[in-house]
């Protein structure tokens, strides 16, 4: 019987809290990036390689084979690394079909117009709910995971499922649900579908901010999720999990790089085009976000 077990290995974003994830078949050394992040300093709007540049050298050093790099929604707090690494290895990128509906939300947002093309374009594949594909003899499923965003997938790959903003370690409880577009009566759907999975299922956040000052952490389990999770421990019915995550939702401020992160994530990580002199700027939508 072929093995359904992957070969995972996390990547610590510190300045975004964000883990990305070099995930591998052991059988057949193919592999895949989940959620890459580029390294950039909003003081001086510079953008670096080194954090995406250390997966691509783990995967070399592991004599893998990378199939795929994916994201699991358009980020909003930090930048997409997936051009840059598609740029260096030709791999194919891939997210969820329903970026489209972000693109346009966002779109609307920057003030863009219908020139700019929200048809999932920057992407070589969009996922449908339910899709699967093979990484090497591992099963890959899509699940549509809305709730955070509109587009948020997870990747149910062999025995793991890779969540991102929809579930965070269980000291920690669940991600905010108050973006454009986002839902938290969606999210807890979204929250009781992954914890249907096997309880065995290992799951991997996409981020993690160090409750008490711990070490970072980002692998559970779905039956560990089920028991230990703070807020669904607080909250034991979708009714109380809305009136809890829309009122803690109301106390957070925006992400730092959120206006910065998304005209470049719906572009699957490419930055604006260059103006006339050659230089890229990134726009802000002054005062969309008031109180």
């Amino acid at each position: 019987m072929t093995s359904t077990t992957a070969e995972v290995q996390g990547f610590y974003h510190p300045s975004t809290n964000s883990v990305a994830y070099v995930v591998a078949d052991p059988a057949t050394r193919q592999a895949a990036i989940i959620d890459p992040v580029l390294d950039f300093e909003p003081e001086s709007a510079s953008i670096g390689t080194d954090f995406a540049d250390r997966m691509l050298s783990y995967v070399k050093d592991r004599n893998l084979r990378l199939q795929w790099i994916l994201d699991t929604h358009p980020h909003a707090d930090h930048l997409s690394a997936a051009a840059h690494l598609k740029e260096r290895t030709g791999v194919p990128t891939g997210i969820g079909e329903k970026v489209v509906e972000v693109q346009k939300l966002w779109r609307d947002i920057y003030g863009y117009g219908e020139d700019f093309p929200a048809d999932g374009r920057y992407w070589d594949r969009l996922f449908a709910d339910g899709e699967e594909f093979p990484l090497g003899e591992l099963p890959v499923r899509v699940m549509h995971s809305p709730g955070h965003t509109l587009a948020s997938i997870t990747y149910v790959v062999g025995d793991c499922a890779f969540v991102h903003d929809t579930l965070l370690m269980p000291d920690f409880g669940t991600a905010r649900a108050d973006f454009p577009g986002g839902s938290a009566a969606m999210l807890h759907d979204s929250i009781q579908a992954i914890l249907a999975l096997p309880e065995t299922t290992r799951v991997f956040v996409g981020h993690d901010y160090q409750p008490g000052g711990r070490e970072p952490a980002w692998e559970s389990t779905v039956a560990e999720q089920r028991r230990d999770n703070v807020h669904l421990q607080q909250a034991r019915d979708k009714g109380a999990y809305v009136a809890l995550r829309e009122s803690r939702d109301r106390g957070l401020p925006l992400p730092t790089l959120m206006l910065h992160a998304l005209q470049v994530n719906i572009r699957g990580g490419r930055l604006p085009e260059a103006e006339p002199n050659g230089r890229h700027y990134l726009k802000i939508p002054v005062g969309f976000f008031d109180a």
